[in-house]
C-alpha cells in the first residue's frame, strides 16, 4: 500500500510541474524553438541536447521534440546517438535519485512488506515496464526513481534502460532529420522496438 501511495504521489509531483509550467515549456521547445535553444550554444548544443534531456527528471521538457531537434542538427545516426544517450542518462539519473535513499530508510519508509513485494515485482517484471515506458510521459522518471528505491539489480535495469531508449532517440532523431514533428507512428514504434529488444535481451541474459 505504502509503495503505491509514494508511486502516486511521485506521479503527482510531476504532473504537477506540467500543470503549473508545461504550456510554457511546450511552446518554448517547440521542434523550432528547440532548435533555436540548441542553435544558440554553438559547438556544444549536442551537450546542451543531453542536458535538456536529462533535466527533462525535474522539469517539464517534450524530450521526444528535444531528441526530433537533435536530429533535425546532427541527422539521423549523430542526433540519435546524443538523443539516446540524453534519454539513458536521465533513467540513470532517476535511478540513483531512489538508490540515494538508504534500504533500511527505504524499509522504514514503504515498510518492509511493500519493500519486499516492489523488489521481487521489480526484479521479475520490470525490466519490461522500464523499457515499455521510455516513450511515455510522465512514467520514465517515476519508474527510474522506484526501481532505484527498490533496489532493481543496476544490471538489469541498465539493460533495459537501454533497450527503451536506444530506438526510442534514434526514431525521434530521424524524424528530427526529415524535418517532420512526431507523428503516432514513431510513438507506436517507440513501444515496439523496446520489447522486442527487451525480450532478445533476456533471452542473452540467460
Amino acid at each position: 500500500m505504502r509503495l503505491a501511495i509514494f508511486f502516486l504521489a511521485l506521479a503527482a509531483v510531476v504532473l504537477g510541474s506540467w500543470w503549473l509550467w508545461g504550456g510554457a515549456w511546450e511552446n518554448r521547445f517547440s521542434l523550432e524553438g528547440s532548435v533555436a535553444w540548441l542553435e544558440s550554444a554553438g559547438p556544444w548544443a549536442w551537450a546542451a541536447g543531453i542536458g535538456l534531456l536529462m533535466v527533462d527528471l525535474f522539469l517539464p521538457i517534450p524530450g521526444t521534440v528535444v531528441m526530433s531537434a537533435l536530429g533535425f542538427l546532427y541527422g539521423a545516426i549523430w542526433g540519435g546517438c546524443f538523443a539516446a544517450t540524453g534519454s539513458f542518462l536521465a533513467g540513470l539519473c532517476g535511478y540513483g535519485l531512489g538508490r540515494l535513499f538508504g534500504e533500511n530508510f527505504s524499509r522504514r519508509w514503504l515498510g518492509n512488506e511493500d519493500f519486499e513485494k516492489g523488489k521481487h515485482l521489480f526484479s521479475k517484471r520490470g525490466g519490461w515496464v522500464i523499457a515499455l515506458s521510455r516513450a511515455l510521459p510522465i512514467l520514465p522518471e517515476v519508474l527510474s526513481c522506484t526501481a532505484g528505491l527498490v533496489r532493481m539489480p543496476f544490471g538489469k535495469f541498465s539493460l533495459a534502460l537501454a533497450c527503451g531508449s536506444v530506438p526510442m532517440g534514434f526514431i525521434f532523431a530521424a524524424i528530427g532529420a526529415m524535418g517532420r514533428d512526431t507523428p503516432m507512428w514513431a510513438m507506436l514504434f517507440s513501444l515496439l522496438f523496446p520489447g522486442l529488444l527487451w525480450l532478445l535481451a533476456r533471452r542473452f541474459q540467460h
